[in-house]
């Protein structure tokens, strides 16, 4: 039976891949835009903010003076970000989304380089398709983190020093991602995995579940939750 979903895997994964191949056709390129983004948070003191990238690269940390800064590198000018915010009151919420019929080709050229501020409550959603997302988000005030993976590679580093408990849940597709935990804080991991695998380190394995020796006696903790798909997840504690 092992050997039959094994295969069942395998052939899966060819599939995926195979039209995720169809996505990188031939596109014109022209001039590199170096795209600058600026988003003020008014006087919201909570942020949801989703990103959803399809193909590309994808860099993301802490650091803005604004509620989101940073620049988009592309040159094809139909692949122009699309961002959609709503700012009033105590809450800000701001869509960054790739535009359709994005296809990478061999000169094609497609980055997002962005920063978010540390001090703002925030709940951060982000959709990764088949490009390159590395994510370091240890120094923001989280208080959910959402993250699909898709035929890509994504990395999330988390280490910090959190001051408040947050909740982390990722889901695998096809692509490969590492999980970094921060340290001096309770962990609780939840790990589910379809036909891929799913690799925990740093962590006590509980019945079901993972915990750290802090779990529930730390003044921060983090509950995460990862289901694989037929990719590759790591989780290092």
């Amino acid at each position: 039976m092992a050997n039959h979903w094994g295969l069942v895997g395998v052939a899966a994964l060819g599939c995926i891949l195979l039209m995720a191949g169809c996505e990188f056709d031939h596109v014109v390129t022209g001039p590199l835009r170096d795209e600058p983004i600026s988003i003020d948070s008014g006087h919201a003191d909570h942020a949801r903010i989703e990103l959803d990238m399809g193909a590309g690269e994808l860099t993301l940390r802490g650091g803005a003076q604004k509620l989101l800064e940073g620049r988009f590198e592309y040159n094809v000018p139909e692949w122009k970000p699309q961002v959609r915010t709503s700012v009033g009151g105590s809450y800000a919420d701001v869509v960054v989304k790739e535009p359709e019929n994005v296809r990478l080709g061999e000169n094609a050229r497609y980055l997002w380089d962005l920063q978010m501020n540390d001090h703002m409550v925030m709940d951060l959603s982000l959709n990764c398709g088949a490009g390159q997302a590395r994510m370091n988000l240890g120094d923001l005030d989280l208080r959910t983190l959402t993250v699909h993976i898709g035929v890509g590679q994504v990395d999330v580093d988390l280490r910090g020093h959190p001051s408040r408990d947050y909740d982390v849940h990722v889901s695998g597709g096809v692509g490969q991602a590492t999980i970094w935990l921060p340290q001096g804080v309770g962990v609780r991991a939840e790990a589910h995995g379809g036909l891929g695998s799913i690799d925990v380190s740093g962590l006590e394995k509980h019945g079901d579940h993972y915990e750290n020796n802090l779990y529930d006696s730390a003044k921060a903790n983090v509950q995460l939750k990862v289901e694989g798909g037929i990719g590759e997840i790591r989780i290092i504690g």
